[in-house]
C-alpha cells in the first residue's frame, strides 16, 4: 500500500478539525487571508467563472486556448475527483502547459495556511481557497482560472476585487438548501461574482428566468455585458464549430470535448477571453479548443478493470452530472451517440442525498433499457441504493440496486450474446466517478 502524500496528510488535519460543509460567508476567509498579507490580491489578471453546470469544461476551454497563446494559467476549481491536487494546477513556464502542484509544495501551503488560521473558526472549503491564493501568488502567471465553488456571492473565491472579467455558465435547480429553490434566486446568488466596471459575459441559460436575472444584475455593474443569444453566437454546422460575435464568424473544428453543450461552453469561454481583454487569434482559439481536457464528464474509459468485465465491444462512459440540467444535457449527448451507432444504455447511477435525483433520472426516460443503482464508497453522504432505485422507477425507468459498478457490469454482460454491446453510462455524482478513475489508475493528471 502506498505511503499517503505528504499534503494528504496535512488536508486529514484539516477534516479532522474543521466543518467540511458550506457556510456561506466571506468573513472568515477575509480574516484569514489578511493573516497571509492578502495574497489574493496579488494576483495575474483573473477570470471568474459561476454557474450550475458547464463551469468547468468552460475553465477547461478557457485554460488550454491560453496556454494555446503561450500564456501561464494556474487554475483553481473544485471537488477533486481522485486527488487533492487536481484542485490547484500552477502555470507553466517558457509556453509550457501547466500542472498539478507538487505534494511538497500544496503540503507547505496548507500548514501555512491552518498555522495562521489558528483556532477561529473557519470551513475545511475556505482553508483550500486561501491555499489557492497562497500558491497562485508566489508563482508567476499570465491569467488565474478561478471557478466558484458553491453559488456566487458568498462563495470564498469571491473576495477578488477586481477579475479581468466574469462569466455564468448554465444556470439550474441544485444546492436548494444554500441557494434557493427556484432557478431566479440561485442566478442572484451566481450574479454575486459580478463587479462594478468588470466585464460579464452569459453563457447559454435554458431557463428565461434566471437569464433576466443575470442580464438585470450584469446591467448594474456598469460595464459591458455578453450574452449568449444576442451577443455572441455558436453553433454546429456540417460537422464545424461556427462562432460569431461582434469581431465577426469564427469557423472552427468542433470542440474535443464530447456533446453538443460544450459548443456553448467554448463559446463562453471565448466571450470571456475577448471581454478580458486576452485577445487570442483564430488559430490559437482552433489549437485550444482541441487540446481541451476534462475529466470526468462524458468521458470514456477504454481499459481497466471495467472494460475487462463487460461483454466484448462494450462503450463505458462516465459523467459526474448530478442534478436535472446535467442530466438533459448528458441524455442529449447519449441520444446523438444512439443516433450514430445504436446500442442498449445502462445507467449505473449513485448520487449524495443533497440532490434531487428523479429530475435527473426523468431526462433518460425512454431511453435507458435499465439502472441498476450503486452505493458510493467514498462518502457516508450517498443515497441507499434502494432509495435510488424507487427514485429512478418514479422518474419511468426500470432498475434495481446493485452492490457495485463491477457488480452491475457482470450482471448486464454475463452471457451478452447477439446484437448491439452495452453501452454504459456511469453516472450521478462526481464522488462515483472519482472512484471508478481511481480503480481504473486513471486519476487526472
Amino acid at each position: 500500500m502506498n505511503a499517503p502524500s505528504l499534503a494528504s496528510v496535512e488536508i486529514d488535519r484539516l477534516l479532522d478539525r474543521f466543518p467540511k460543509g458550506f457556510d456561506l460567508k466571506l468573513d472568515r476567509i477575509t480574516r484569514l487571508l489578511g493573516a497571509l498579507s492578502d495574497p489574493h490580491r496579488r494576483l495575474a489578471p483573473v477570470i471568474h467563472v459561476a454557474g450550475t453546470n458547464g463551469k468547468g469544461s468552460t475553465v477547461a476551454f478557457s485554460r488550454a486556448i491560453l496556454e494555446a497563446m503561450g500564456r501561464g494559467v494556474h487554475v483553481h476549481t473544485s471537488p477533486h475527483l481522485v486527488d487533492w491536487h487536481e484542485r490547484y494546477r500552477l502555470a507553466g513556464t517558457g509556453g509550457a502547459a501547466g500542472a498539478l502542484v507538487g505534494d511538497e509544495a500544496l503540503a507547505e501551503a496548507v500548514a501555512r495556511a491552518l498555522a495562521a488560521n489558528g483556532e477561529n473558526a473557519i470551513t475545511v472549503f475556505e482553508l483550500l481557497t486561501a491555499v489557492a491564493f497562497l500558491l497562485f501568488a508566489e508563482h508567476p502567471a499570465d491569467a488565474v482560472l478561478l471557478e466558484v465553488g458553491l453559488g456566487g456571492r458568498f462563495d470564498a473565491t469571491n473576495v477578488v476585487e477586481k477579475p479581468a472579467v466574469t462569466a455564468v455558465t448554465s444556470i439550474s435547480l441544485d444546492h436548494q438548501a444554500y441557494l434557493g429553490d427556484r432557478v431566479e434566486l440561485i442566478a442572484a446568488e451566481k450574479a454575486g461574482i459580478f463587479k462594478r466596471g468588470t466585464p460579464v459575459v452569459i453563457g447559454p441559460q435554458t431557463e428565461s428566468g434566471a437569464l433576466e436575472v443575470l442580464k438585470t444584475q450584469g446591467a448594474r455593474t456598469g460595464a459591458r455585458v455578453s450574452t449568449y443569444g444576442e451577443d455572441f453566437f455558436a453553433f454546429s454546422e456540417h460537422g464545424r464549430f461556427v462562432y460569431q460575435d461582434e469581431s465577426g464568424l469564427l469557423d472552427l473544428t468542433l470542440p474535443r470535448l464530447p456533446g453538443r453543450h460544450q459548443i456553448g461552453n467554448a463559446a463562453t469561454a471565448i466571450a470571456a477571453l475577448r471581454a478580458g481583454g486576452f485577445a487570442p487569434t483564430n488559430a490559437e482559439i482552433e489549437r485550444g479548443i482541441q487540446a481541451a481536457e476534462w475529466p470526468g464528464r462524458l468521458q470514456r474509459i477504454t481499459s481497466g478493470p471495467l472494460v475487462e468485465l463487460a461483454a466484448p465491444g462494450s462503450e463505458i462512459w462516465l459523467d459526474g452530472g448530478h442534478n436535472p440540467g446535467a442530466g438533459l444535457v448528458v441524455a442529449e449527448s447519449l441520444a446523438d451517440m444512439e443516433d450514430r451507432v445504436s446500442r442498449p444504455l445502462f445507467l449505473i447511477s449513485g448520487m449524495l442525498n443533497t440532490k434531487e435525483p428523479v429530475g435527473f433520472f426523468e431526462a433518460f426516460a425512454g431511453m435507458a433499457r435499465h439502472v441498476f443503482t450503486v452505493p458510493i464508497r467514498s462518502s457516508d453522504a450517498g443515497v441507499s441504493p434502494v432509495d435510488l432505485a424507487d427514485a429512478a422507477m418514479e422518474a419511468g425507468l426500470d432498475a434495481e440496486p446493485a452492490e457495485s459498478v463491477e457488480a452491475a457490469i457482470r450482471r448486464v454482460s454475463a452471457g451478452w450474446a447477439g446484437g448491439p454491446a452495452p453501452r454504459f453510462l456511469i453516472c450521478g455524482s462526481l464522488y462515483l466517478v472519482g472512484d471508478v478513475l481511481k480503480a481504473s489508475g486513471l486519476a487526472p493528471r
